[in-house]
């Protein structure tokens, strides 16, 4: 169910660091460097684990820069998902849709949970 994990960090040269050492020892890889987000691979191929500097700027603390995506089949799950999420409270933090990120082709929707936790649906393409 899970596509990917990310979390923030003020430093990303010494977290890409720690975790290039951490993750290659676990048998995985950088598998993507957007240059402010690299995200890793696992040898399983299972899903994916990203740090970043936080997308608003400000200091990374526990919880900013922090998101779940929980991955998708399709985009009309991930339409679906994210319509219901809403209509259960959820704050839109951005519509479904095809994004773009450096290499990455992806279709995705964010959302925040009743107590403000950032996820997303997703689905590479």
């Amino acid at each position: 169910m899970i596509a990917f994990t990310m979390i923030g960090t003020n430093d990303l040269k010494k977290a890409a660091a720690f975790y290039d050492a951490l993750i290659g020892e676990m048998g995985g890889k950088r598998a993507v460097d957007l240059g402010d987000a690299i995200l890793y691979a696992g040898a399983d191929g299972g899903p994916l684990f990203a740090i970043t500097e936080p997308a608003d700027g400000k200091a990374a603390t526990v919880g900013n820069g922090t998101m779940i995506a929980l991955a998708a089949p399709d985009d009309a799950s991930i339409d679906r998902w994210h319509a219901k999420a809403v209509s259960l409270g959820a704050e839109n933090m951005g519509d479904p849709g095809a994004r773009e990120r450096g290499p990455l082709k992806f279709y995705a929707a964010y959302f925040r949970d009743p107590d403000g936790n950032k996820l997303n649906f997703f689905r590479l393409h």
